[in-house]
């Protein structure tokens, strides 16, 4: 690996990063180098990637591999707000089978394709109606549990575990449980023994859902079912509620910009795009591991070292969008890192988009009076994950009359 114009000093992810203000360290870098040194949990130096284009080139380049999982170091506390525990061996096994997150080449090919087709746009599409139905009725307990609430707790993470539960297959009995489990958080073989139920239920009644298709599938081992249901229902779905409850603190910090899509709500698509671009959650994405040497940024990056991306920086970068600091609801925010890109992009992005555009809609429209109280938010973040993702914290709004 050649040498990094910084020198020789790793680094760590710093501890004072917001969710709509990025560690100004992240500029520093970002202005050094494209790549800059990484200290890695295990010890291992790597590098951090802070640039949009050398991003896009590691996420999509297939020389580099999920596999080993080196988690970067941080100061930022963590808070991953799960309980550990125990697992029977077919939990283990499940678990073991469909880290897809983990997985290169074919095999994470052949998991991913079995769920993809749920989550593609015309997939967004034809659950929008539901999704608008959904959004609606957590709007008015949002409204009930004022005059001031938490629209975190009221309105965000109800959406996002709802929609997860619709999309999935997760009959409607045991969405509750299901929320108990994988929101607020459940020893591991409650949520495995919650999802064994679920599995039960569309085998009895198939649907057009996640779990029937895994079911049909012969393809996949009754392991690999479970796992991947796992998997999918830990992921993704903190992302809605964290875009939803953050965007909107973005839209609130400078109210000019919520008045903006209150007088003209067709900007709401749009906007979306800007508020995933600029409340990025993954400080970095999963790391990977250069298996032969590469040439990025006009060095060579030694095959096994490991690069994490920094898609907050990525999407803060100058050279792709203007003023990239500036919360701007009209800016033209597509082609943002925000959801990741290449071969592990984000699963579920199109269903997500369908989401907040949703909610967003509803804001804006049901309650144009809306205030911010007070946010965890205006605070440096705990991380959410090793991998380094924020943490969604409570965002206390008011501006209606119950």
């Amino acid at each position: 690996m050649t040498a990094c114009p910084l020198g020789h000093g790793a680094r760590v992810l710093p501890a004072d990063s917001m969710p709509t203000q990025p560690s100004a360290q992240f500029a520093r870098w970002r202005d050094a180098d494209a790549l800059v040194p990484l200290d890695f949990r295990d010890g291992h130096e790597g590098l951090l990637v802070t640039r949009y284009d050398e991003a896009k080139e590691v996420l999509s380049d297939r020389r580099f591999s999920q596999q080993p999982q080196r988690m970067p170091r941080s100061d930022a506390q963590l808070d991953d707000g799960f309980p550990g525990g125990p697992l029977d061996d077919a939990g283990a096994l499940a678990v073991a089978s469909t880290n897809i997150l983990g997985l290169d080449g074919e095999e994470h090919r052949r998991l991913r394709k079995a769920v993809t087709g749920r989550f593609s746009v015309r997939a967004g599409r034809t659950h929008r109606p539901r999704i608008a139905e959904i959004v609606a009725e957590e709007l008015e307990n949002l409204i009930a549990a004022g005059p001031v609430a938490d629209l975190l707790e009221h309105f965000a993470e109800p959406i996002s575990i709802r929609v997860h539960a619709l999309v999935l297959g997760v009959s409607d009995d045991l969405v509750d449980r299901y929320a108990q489990c994988f929101v607020h958080g459940a020893p591991p073989q409650d949520r495995h023994d919650l999802l064994r139920e679920a599995i039960e239920v569309r085998r009895a009644d198939p649907g057009e859902d996640v779990i029937s298709d895994l079911l049909a599938n012969d393809d996949l081992s009754a392991a690999e079912v479970e796992g991947l249901l796992h998997m999918l229902s830990m992921s993704g779905r903190d992302t809605v509620a964290f875009m939803i409850s953050t965007g909107t603190v973005a839209l609130l910090d400078s109210a000019e910009q919520y008045r903006t899509l209150v007088a003209d709500p067709d900007l709401v698509p749009g906007a979306v795009e800007e508020i995933v671009r600029f409340c990025t959650m993954f400080l970095t994405v999963f790391p990977r591991t250069a298996t032969e040497d590469v040439e990025i940024a006009d060095r060579t990056i030694a095959a096994g070292t490991t690069v994490s991306v920094s898609t907050v920086s990525a999407n803060r970068d100058e050279r792709r969008f203007e003023d990239p600091d500036a919360f701007d609801v009209r800016r033209d925010a597509r082609g943002h890192v925000a959801f990741g890109h290449g071969p592990h992009g984000c699963i579920g992005q199109q269903v997500a988009r369908v989401e907040l555009d949703e909610a967003f809609r509803a804001l804006v429209t049901r309650l144009p009076g809306l205030q911010l109280v007070s946010t965890g938010q205006h605070e440096p973040s705990p991380l959410a994950n090793p991998v380094a993702t924020y943490a969604a914290r409570p965002v206390l709004v008011t501006g209606w009359e119950r």
